[in-house]
């Protein structure tokens, strides 16, 4: 065990912590428990909502899984990454305003308390509850799997104890702070984050020699690391076209991302946020990736690629620096796991109990307790889920980003675009896009090359205007009915 990285890591985990029990005590003064916990009584300012949205949106996939793939399959996967580059100014050029505007008419606290508002269906609800706790968990895993990694490889410990570590840390200052915990912790996070990705990619370069006799490297292990299209030609215009579909366009459709469009200040704070989150996404995928891709000039026999940065982080910083920046990742994972946990958390006690007991929103105690219960109950199922973890956990990720897309793109764009847009084109899409997206890749099926999530997009926007249409028809018959 290495004490020059566990004291920094020990110290970051005080700070964590310290926050939670910040937030806990801001909570207990007053106020609705409910708008405190899941959305922070709508406070966030600009570089607050641009932190917590790209530190939120950049995961274990981002510090572990990507990286991990551009070690495995080149330069060619670090042009790939970059393709997300605009994902926070899309998700909160498209949804901010609007959902904000909504959110604070209608008081809503959850996606689906929007969903339920826009569309005055409770099936709709019911069918986004399960579609939205599936892809939590799988997601989820993701970022269990991907912290317990970090941990085992830089400090040394056996994964099953470096997932114990990790669980329990986020369980429980999520379980502690709720919403405005998750968001502060978020925002030194992305700090955090982009020092670390700066410090590793210079040390990555430094140590290999420079770019040049990186890419040198690189083409001797193997010439096609240095190609564009990849090792047999794998990154291809398909690849390419669903990749952007998947990680960047799609994210418009990520309820944990919609929700930040909840609880931000004014305008001026969404105006910023768009800026800075942008900037500090560029960072962040840019610097990851290529240091993913450079270090296997460094470390070349990697078995398991997701080892690859803290290999590097071992590699090319002292132990104390790299105990501090192994925050870096570390704070990735746990402000995108602490985001699904808030809101798996809200689906079960804003969206099903209270929904079935309204009148229980009177106990605010009560319902205090059933959040924190519920909190630590899906952590521990989220650690017997990930005591087996694959190779590469960045398809994993992706599947469960590609679930939650093909349910509810067509369902949150539309509703908030399209006055026509009804109950019954919803359920469709829902339906339609999350069976297809589950079924072609449960069973490896690619229609004209595409990853399954381009060919469900389009099922599902099929499936919705049928089904708003034959829901017109119906309300239409209703009307002639009643006269």
């Amino acid at each position: 065990m290495n004490l020059g990285i566990i004291f920094p890591l020990i110290i970051y985990l005080a700070f964590v912590f310290g926050a939670a029990i910040y937030a806990y005590v801001k909570r207990q003064k007053g106020g609705d428990f409910l708008s405190e916990y899941y959305v922070g009584n709508r406070s966030m300012t600009g570089f607050v909502l641009a932190m917590t949205t790209a530190s939120t949106y950049a995961s274990a996939s981002s510090f572990i899984g990507g990286p991990g793939a551009a070690y495995k399959y080149g330069l060619g996967w670090v042009l790939l990454a970059m393709i997300q580059v605009p994902a926070v100014w899309l998700a909160l050029g498209a949804l901010g305003k609007k959902f904000a505007l909504l959110s604070r008419e209608t008081n809503a606290l959850t996606i689906n308390d929007l969903l339920l508002y826009r569309y005055k269906n409770k099936y709709l609800v019911w069918i986004a509850c399960v579609a939205l706790l599936i892809a939590f968990f799988a997601a989820m895993t993701v970022q269990f799997i991907g912290g317990a990694r970090l941990l085992e490889t830089t400090i040394g410990i056996p994964y099953t104890q470096a997932l114990l570590i990790f669980a329990l840390t986020v369980g429980i200052y999520t379980f502690i702070g709720g919403f405005r915990a998750v968001v502060l912790t978020d925002t030194i996070q992305g700090t955090v984050m982009i020092l670390g990705t700066i410090v590793l990619l210079v040390g990555v370069i430094y140590q290999v020699g420079g770019v040049e006799s990186a890419v040198k490297k690189l083409t001797e292990i193997d010439p096609s690391l240095v190609s564009p299209y990849g090792p047999n030609e794998m990154l291809d215009f398909q690849f390419m076209a669903s990749f952007w579909i998947l990680v960047c366009f799609g994210v418009v459709g990520l309820p944990h991302t919609a929700v930040r469009c909840m609880a931000f200040k004014d305008s001026k704070a969404l105006h910023n946020g768009m800026l800075i989150g942008t900037i500090v996404l560029t960072i962040i995928m840019f610097g990851m990736h290529l240091a993913g891709a450079l270090g296997r000039a460094i470390v070349p026999d990697l078995t398991v690629s997701d080892k690859v940065i803290p290999s590097l982080m071992l590699q090319v910083l002292p132990p104390i620096v790299a105990g501090i920046f192994l925050a870096a990742p570390m704070s990735a994972i746990m402000s995108t796991v602490d985001a699904q946990l808030i809101q798996s958390s809200s689906i079960f006690v804003k969206d099903l109990y209270l929904a079935a007991k309204p009148q229980a929103v009177q106990n605010q105690k009560r319902i205090s307790r059933i959040s924190s219960i519920i909190t630590l109950i899906l952590t521990a199922l989220l650690i017997f889920a990930s005591l087996n973890p694959p190779d590469m956990i960045i398809w994993l990720n992706l599947f469960a980003f590609g679930g939650l897309e093909a349910a509810f793109l067509w369902v949150i764009v539309l509703g908030l675009y399209w006055d026509k847009a009804n109950a019954y084109g919803a359920i469709s899409s829902m339906l339609v896009g999350l069976i297809s997206f589950i079924l072609l890749t449960q069973f490896g099926i690619k229609l004209l090359g595409f990853n399954p999530i381009v060919p469900s997009l389009v099922f599902g926007l099929a499936a919705f205007l049928i089904g708003n249409k034959i829901g017109e028809k119906r309300h239409s018959k209703c009307g002639q009915n009643g006269r």
